[in-house]
């Protein structure tokens, strides 16, 4: 089992929020980092805040393969392979179905779908002839619950279930571990991918009042990859102790 001094660990959406709290978790057990994200001036602060870090940076959109693909050449580039590929960029607009926003249903297909696909197809040749290697991403209880005006999220969220089962299923003859960490209520920037402003200002509230911290969920990433390696965690819900679904 190596330890997380010796793990190289990509984490796509990395710029705030969960991604963020990740990476300085693992920057601060040791681990070697490849921090990833749209918003290449906040990759470079937290970069700058991290002087001790083994830590390289590159922008990328994950609905992009491309950008997904150098990220993770990037990190064979640095570090001579990769053990950890943590999928954790994703939106949430929420509006009901009858108002048929098709341009924000495309944005999430794009993005909390596909770009789980484009980290998957970008790694997953380079692991599988490793023969070792983990895939972590963030789903929601919204991938284990449906509720309203949420139909087209709960839906990508459920797909990125059905897709990491999928991944365990194929590929733990090749030592490669699946994990899904489904978050219930936390306080990060999510709530600002909601374009009602009176729907984004309620979740808000509600993640101020009673959600869960990024460095809550860090710690449960943390632990999913500093297991054994005869050990997976498949799955994994965290949420507030008070939240009802």
């Amino acid at each position: 089992m190596k330890s997380l001094t010796e793990k190289v660990v990509i984490i796509m959406g990395a710029s705030s929020g969960i991604g963020e709290a990740t990476a300085r978790l693992l920057a601060e057990k040791g681990a070697k980092l490849v921090i990833a994200a749209r918003r290449e001036e906040r990759l470079v602060e937290i970069k700058d805040s991290l002087p001790d870090a083994e830590l390289v940076y590159k922008a990328a959109d994950v609905s992009n393969y491309e950008d997904v693909k150098n990220v993770v050449d990037l990190a064979v580039e640095t570090y001579g392979h990769v053990d950890v590929l943590f999928n954790n960029a994703g939106i949430m607009p929420t509006a009901p179905l009858v108002e048929g926003r098709r341009d924000e249903w495309q944005q999430m297909l794009d993005i909390n779908i596909m770009g789980v696909l484009n980290g998957i197809s970008a790694v997953l040749p380079l692991m599988a002839e490793q023969k070792f290697g983990h895939i972590i991403s963030t789903d929601s209880v919204a991938g284990h619950v449906v509720y309203p005006d949420s139909a087209v999220y709960c839906g990508t969220k459920f797909a990125v279930r059905a897709i990491m089962e999928g991944l365990r299923q194929e590929q733990r003859k090749n030592n490669i571990k699946s994990t899904i960490i489904s978050p219930g209520a936390v306080l990060t920037e999510l709530y600002k991918t909601i374009s009602d402003s009176q729907i984004a200002e309620e979740v808000h509230k509600a993640q101020v009042e009673r959600g869960l911290r990024s460095e809550d969920i860090a710690m449960a990433v943390v632990f999913a990859i500093d297991t054994p390696d005869r050990m997976s965690v498949s799955e994994m819900i965290v949420r507030p102790t008070t939240q009802s679904i």
